[in-house]
Parts: C-alpha cells; sequence; structure tokens
C-alpha cells in the first residue's frame, strides 16, 4: 500500500522541485523528498523526476507516491545518558544538542528515548514516547523531566497543563533592548506558508512567553525565558516575531549568524511537584562548552 499525491505548479517563478514538493506536503522533510525522487516515486508531467534540482515551471503536474513507512518502535539502545536525577518515578535528564528526544519518521533510532529505555525501566504502553511527557528540540540543549509510571505521569502531564511546574530557558538572541523584562502573548500553529514551521497565526494555540534581558553586547542579548505555555518551537518562533531571533536558529533566524551546532538556546531550569511525595523538586544546569564560549567571546 502507498498514498499518491498529485500537485500543480501554479506560480510564475520556477522551482526546484524538491523545494515546491516538501514545502507543500505536510510532515514531509526535503531529505524525505530527496528520497522520494531516488527511488523514482516522483513524476514531473507523467515522467519520472530525475533530479532533486530539476526545474519546475507553471502547469507542471507532479504526482509523488509515498510509500507506507515501517512500523516504528522505540528500542533500548546503549546510548549515553547525563542523568541529573533519578527516583522509582521520576528521571531528569540533561539532553545534549544534535539529539532527537522520541522516535519518528527519519529518526527511528539514537533518541533520547532510545538511551531512557536502556537506562530505566519505563512503564508506559506508549511504543514510541515511553515516559515523554514534554519536549525540547533537536539542536535545544538542557533539562527534560521523563515520567517512569502512570501515576508520575498523570501527576506530570496535569502540572504542565495547570501551569503550575517551571521552565526557565537560556537564549541568546540577536538585537538589543530598551526593555529589562516582557511578555510575548501571541497564539502559534502551523505557518501557512511553509508546513515545516510555526508561526503567529490568528487561529493559533495560545502560546505566552516571559523574557528577562540578563546581558547586552555588540548586536546580540543574552535572555532568561520562562515558559507558560509549551508550544512546538514556542520560543523561537516568539522571538522572531518581536525582531529578536534566537542566533544560530536554522530555521527561524537570519542567515548571518552566530557559528555553532543550531540554535543558542538551553533549558536550564527544571522544577515541578514530586508525583508521590508532592515535594517541590528543582534542577539546574550549565549551558553546553559552546554556548559557555560564544558567550565569553561577546564580553570580550
Amino acid at each position: 500500500m502507498s498514498n499518491k499525491v498529485q500537485l500543480t505548479f501554479n506560480d510564475e517563478k520556477k522551482s526546484r522541485l524538491d523545494n515546491f514538493v516538501s514545502e507543500n506536503l505536510a510532515d514531509q522533510t526535503r531529505s524525505q523528498v530527496q528520497k522520494y525522487i531516488k527511488d523514482g516515486n516522483i513524476l514531473i508531467n507523467k515522467n519520472i523526476a530525475e533530479k532533486a534540482g530539476s526545474k519546475v515551471t507553471k502547469g507542471d503536474v507532479i504526482d509523488i507516491t509515498i510509500p507506507d513507512e515501517k512500523p516504528i518502535e522505540a528500542v533500548a539502545q546503549d546510548i549515553p545518558l547525563d542523568v541529573i536525577y533519578e527516583d522509582s518515578d521520576v528521571l531528569v535528564v540533561n539532553k545534549p544538542q544534535g539529539m532527537v528526544v522520541h522516535p519518528a519518521a527519519g529518526h527511528p533510532d539514537h533518541t533520547l528515548v532510545n538511551a531512557i529505555l536502556y537506562h530505566s525501566k519505563i512503564n508506559d504502553d506508549d511504543i514510541l514516547r515511553p515516559g515523554i511527557v514534554h519536549r525540547i528540540d533537536k539542536d535545544t540543549s538542557g533539562l527534560l523531566m521523563v515520567a517512569k509510571n502512570d501515576l508520575a505521569k498523570q501527576s506530570l502531564m496535569k502540572q504542565l497543563k495547570e501551569k503550575t511546574n517551571l521552565r526557565e530557558y537560556l537564549a541568546i538572541v540577536h538585537g538589543n533592548f530598551k526593555e529589562t523584562n516582557g511578555k510575548i502573548n501571541a497564539p502559534l500553529g502551523r505557518s501557512k506558508k511553509d508546513r515545516k514551521k510555526q508561526a503567529v497565526v490568528d487561529d493559533g494555540r495560545s502560546a505566552v512567553t516571559h523574557f528577562t534581558v540578563l546581558e547586552q553586547f555588540d548586536g546580540y542579548s543574552l535572555l532568561r525565558l520562562k515558559l507558560e505555555t509549551g508550544r512546538t518551537h514556542q520560543i523561537r518562533v516568539h522571538m522572531k516575531y518581536i525582531g529578536h531571533p534566537v542566533a544560530g536558529d536554522p530555521l527561524y533566524g537570519p542567515k548571518n549568524t552566530l557559528k555553532g551546532n543550531g540554535q543558542f538556546l538551553h533549558a536550564q531550569k527544571l522544577g515541578f511537584e514530586h508525583p508521590r511525595t508532592h515535594k517541590w523538586l528543582e534542577f539546574s544546569i550549565d549551558p553546553p562548552a559552546i554556548f559557555q564560549e560564544t558567550l565569553n567571546k561577546l564580553r570580550s
């Protein structure tokens, strides 16, 4: 079985085939589209597309065959895991930059979940996201809480919903500020221009981010950000929305930016009520070396 999709190119200006298809197919990355082209699964005007860079012009009809994906299931893998805290109910880990949180299309393994399953016993029926109650982006580093059983999962998810937990980030952003703190209240949803992006949209879900300016440099600022909600790419989209995109952000930032391993965004502080003891737990972790080295360069 497979899924067949037909697109018609209506723009006056020519476009690369892989760009056009990936921008108009929900949840299909450019690399996935390039693989479909390589495998002969994309036709232009009934002819097999030969290259990802083939140009499509106005009136061209593109037929795409999307093969059914093999079921993905999270399995234990012996991957180093930076454990900050652990007991019989919860686990707090420091996720490195470059690691995806859980398996998905394009990232079937070598994720944080694969490492967690090797390290700990997680009692959860979710075969893709066992124990996961919140996420941080692949190139965002920092603290993540994990539920080891149903009692913990229900409690942590409730705290997230009721906004009683604590999630604070550090970010280096473009530009300087006149104010010392602020609140961004702007609803977020999938971008209508680019399906891979989130954007501020009128019919989006409520999203609130608080920020405090900690330091200012030549063209950049260091912020502490506190999440009131936890939407996909929330900080990154909100900072772009107010004209201060996160430095190094390949999706929402400018090309002329600080060099690093992706966005300079770090989940520094995490706090929550323990699901069983009801005691408040709070953790803090320093940003990765490249973040600190970049800060020192900006200071000097």
